[in-house]
């Protein structure tokens, strides 16, 4: 077999491949087995037809068919091998000659990942938000936990905001009661915000036994964003009561003794948490800087595909669960089908080109996954998939989906490597320090995930 390649454009090649005619005699052995096992000739015994009479029953072309299609792959594979390609997706094949016992030729046009030169990103240069925690968060952190222990007691007087009314709805459009539209017995704490526009105002005022009626559009069922006339009865109204903040409360709420130990360590969770997002901001803006800084070819299929893959998850699975269409969400973010096309295109572009750049920067630095930071990785994804991570191992394994796997944490750590190597301030001017642990490797990944998510992973036919 000899076999050249044109390079059409920095992301696709074509392979013209000629093969000697002899190098087809293992797939027409396989050829006339097949149609052995298909076809029945009287005199001859199912599997004992002699090739001549198959050529002379069913055509020769028959056979040739049969063997080019089985070779195909292998002889694509070896041309692909042979040039040291990295093609994405599936080639474009064309029989040029095909001549019975002498030759084979054909070409097969397929997209390849561009070359790539990562430029020197030790000059990174990126701005975070300080980590500060003043006491109005300890204060406001203390004041929501306190808000978890409130208990609730009937009272009778009329309802006021942030009481908590039981109540009965009736909804009717165009005077007709819906058959979705009624309901009893709804606990509601007024001022949340959590049921009906206008309900708020309608049930305060009122004591246990009262009721009002007010107009309101539907937020679902049957008559969703219908205008509806909806009666309300409240049945008890019960105020609540918060716990006195002192010793006790931080001993009910916690495994602290005093006020003071609890609002110590509320600080500190808050300083881990805006830690977090620190470093999560910090990735995010270096990776943004390496993506200017790059110059990658996008192959036009590939950008494609992803963005019909990204379409059709947004439309048939994202939105499916929330029991929207693409034109509701497009009204409720108020943007039009250019800017949600646009958007689309741009977060495609940006997945495609992070994937790239990354994995270039992992042959680049040899950079390795172990045992242990699969397994990390494999148990966040499990937790993210409401899966156990035996169940999700499973599934990776038996998906073939392992290989996916390793390259996320792979593209974690070169995002890691950037990053260390960037220097990283904070609002106030302080030098922020990100050590290339365990912990950043998987934020890291996670934040690599989420440019990249949203589309198939591209696939590599070697």
């Amino acid at each position: 077999m000899k076999s050249a390649v044109e390079t059409l454009n920095p992301t696709r090649v074509r392979l013209t491949v000629e093969v000697p005619f002899e190098e087809l005699k293992d797939s027409l052995d396989a050829a006339y087995k097949k149609i052995n096992q298909q076809v029945t000739v009287k005199g001859f015994r199912k599997g004992k037809i002699p090739a001549r009479v198959i050529d002379q029953r069913f055509g020769r072309g028959a056979v040739l068919e049969e063997a080019v299609n089985d070779a195909l792959p292998k002889f694509y594979t070896e041309a692909v091998n042979e040039a040291e390609l990295n093609p994405l997706g599936q080639p474009e094949v064309d029989i040029t000659e095909l001549k019975d016992g002498e030759t084979l030729n054909f070409t097969a046009e397929v997209d390849i990942r561009p070359t790539i030169e990562i430029p020197d990103y030790s000059g990174i240069e990126v701005t975070v938000d300080a980590v500060e925690v003043s006491d109005e968060d300890v204060e406001k952190a203390v004041s929501d936990l306190r808000e978890r222990f409130a208990s609730t007691s009937p009272v009778e007087r009329a309802a006021q905001d942030g009481d908590v009314v039981t109540i009965d709805l009736e909804a009717k459009v165009d005077g007709e009661v819906l058959e979705d539209g009624v309901a009893e017995g709804v606990s509601y704490t007024i001022g949340s915000g959590e049921l009906l526009d206008g309900i708020d105002e309608a049930v305060k005022g009122l004591e246990a036994g009262g009721e009002a009626t007010f107009t309101s559009q539907l937020k679902g069922g049957s008559a969703e964003g219908k205008d509806s006339e909806v009666t309300v009865k409240v049945t008890q109204v019960a105020a609540r009561e918060l716990p006195e903040l002192d010793d006790d409360f931080a001993q009910l709420a916690s495994e602290f003794d005093t006020l003071d130990e609890l609002k110590a360590d509320s600080r500190k969770r808050l300083e881990n948490m805006k830690q977090f997002d620190q470093a999560t901001q910090a990735q995010e803006r270096v990776l943004d800087e390496l993506l200017k800084i790059t110059e990658v070819p996008i192959p036009e299929k590939l950008l494609a595909d992803e963005i019909q893959t990204r379409k059709h998850n947004l439309e048939h699975h994202q939105l499916g669960q929330m029991g929207l269409d693409l034109a509701k969400y497009l009204e409720i973010q108020g943007k039009t089908q250019e800017e949600f096309d646009a958007e689309t295109e741009e977060a495609a572009v940006k997945g495609i080109k992070t994937q790239f750049i990354l994995d270039e920067l992992v042959n680049k630095e040899k950079l390795n996954v172990n045992q242990e930071e699969l397994t990390e990785h494999l148990v966040r994804r499990a937790a993210s998939s409401g899966m156990s991570p035996d169940q999700f191992a499973q599934a990776v394994v038996e998906g073939g989906q392992v290989p996916m796997l390793v390259g996320e944490v792979a593209r974690g750590k070169a995002l890691a490597v950037v990053v260390e190597a960037a220097k990283v301030v904070d609002t106030n001017g302080e030098a922020v320090d990100l050590e290339d642990d365990e912990d950043e490797v998987e934020a890291a990944a996670e934040t690599v995930e989420a440019v990249v998510d949203g589309g198939a992973e591209e696939k590599t036919e070697a």
